[in-house]
């Protein structure tokens, strides 16, 4: 698979390729619930279509984090998107900001996540999570 670039609302740049766990999703851009909100459904759309086991986003987005009460809506707004069905490890690599409430929010929900600031430790987490559950 080549790498995908889709432009999104308010210059929200997502990229997504093949990643040895499944996929990989980088993505640039403002931060607001709307971006976050649509890289979350097109992760969502990639999933189902390409059904990898596991996805490894790398959000660069920048500006003021989302309150807790916005990812709770995020997360009850993603349920039953298929995202159920893959291990995630969400990567910050400019710090975590309120990520932490997603990880929470996502795992009460049922979702297999875990937020980072280290891509490389992210893609172990990942990478061991998915050789376990296959072993």
């Amino acid at each position: 698979m080549h790498p995908v670039d889709s432009l999104q609302p308010d210059s929200l740049l997502i990229r997504t390729a093949q990643h040895p766990a499944g996929l990989r999703v980088e993505v640039n851009g403002p931060g607001s619930y709307a971006n976050t909100l649509a890289y979350w459904r097109t992760i969502a759309k990639v999933v189902t279509e390409q059904r990898p086991r596991g996805v490894l986003l790398i959000d660069r987005t920048s500006g003021p984090p989302l309150t807790a009460e916005e990812w709770q809506t995020l997360v009850d707004a993603m349920a039953g998107s298929g995202l159920e069905q893959v291990r995630i490890a969400h990567v910050k690599p400019q710090g975590l900001q309120r990520v932490e409430y997603c990880e929470l929010f996502a795992r009460e929900a049922g979702l297999t996540a875990r937020v980072f600031t280290e891509e490389s430790v992210a893609d172990l987490w990942l990478r061991h999570g998915l050789s376990a559950r296959s072993a």
